[in-house]
């Protein structure tokens, strides 16, 4: 009885495995990743302390606000600390204020000097093409995440969310955290002129806040559909595993 001829099938590829993150910006992520997180939950126990919030000048009791949040509306394990102390979260936030600060201005430093900034997360014309822009979103929408060397680069929509954070989002957190001390009132009065005061400095603190926690929330789960495992050994080791090239039926 003649035997069966199998079919000779090629090993399968080694897992191609490239250097992918900076030092700096590894450490830039993490470093900044504990500063957000300890400065959202404090923030949030400043906000029970008086969780209403207005524009202008002014804001009290019988004022009108434009967002009511109600009594003391953020439960102790969402706050730093876990029990009500106004004092001590504006100790615990006023000091990571200080480390995003220092953090940002390094890190933009640093990414200007070895171009990161202008290599990966600068816009190419044709990225921002509405038809694009729309392509990308479609992906997304589906899961098909890019895989062979267009994983290695950022997506328009990653450059948009990064740019949109670190250019817009924490500039302005810290221009209205400084705008609401009265000790840089004192001594930069325009910086609430260019608010519209010290109430409208506070709202626009806390839209930023919360639209940095959007982010880092639709950040986790793309990581998470992505391949978290991969995705996180390499803002840690640096080193990135390529998923292989998707073949189209």
């Amino acid at each position: 009885m003649n035997e069966p001829i199998e079919a000779d099938v090629p090993p399968p590829a080694p897992p191609r495995i490239v250097y992918r993150h900076r030092l700096p910006t590894r450490i830039w992520h993490w470093v900044n990743a504990l500063t957000v997180f300890v400065m959202l939950m404090s923030g949030l126990m400043i906000l029970n302390a008086h969780p209403r919030l207005y524009w202008g000048q002014y804001g009290a009791n019988f004022d009108h606000a434009w967002l009511e949040l109600g009594s003391r509306p953020f439960p102790g394990w969402a706050t730093i600390p876990s029990t009500y102390n106004l004092a001590a979260a504006r100790r615990w936030h006023l000091a990571f204020a200080w480390v995003l600060v220092a953090g940002l201005v390094l890190f933009l430093l640093v990414s200007l000097w070895n171009r990161h900034v202008q290599r990966d997360l600068t816009p190419t014309g044709e990225e921002v093409k509405p038809k694009h822009i729309w392509n990308d979103i479609r992906q997304h929408a589906r899961l098909r995440f890019p895989t062979g060397d267009a994983a290695l680069r950022y997506n328009i929509l990653q450059k948009l969310s990064y740019a949109a954070v670190i250019f817009v989002l924490l500039p302005l957190m810290l221009l209205t955290g400084l705008a609401m001390s009265p000790a840089i009132d004192a001594a930069w009065p325009w910086l609430l002129d260019i608010f519209g005061g010290r109430q409208s400095a506070r709202s626009i603190h806390f839209i930023c806040a919360a639209a940095i926690l959007a982010f880092i929330l639709v950040h986790l789960v793309m990581v998470a559909l992505a391949g978290p495992i991969n995705e996180i050994v390499s803002m840690i080791t640096g080193r990135f595993r390529v998923p292989p090239e998707r073949t189209e039926e």
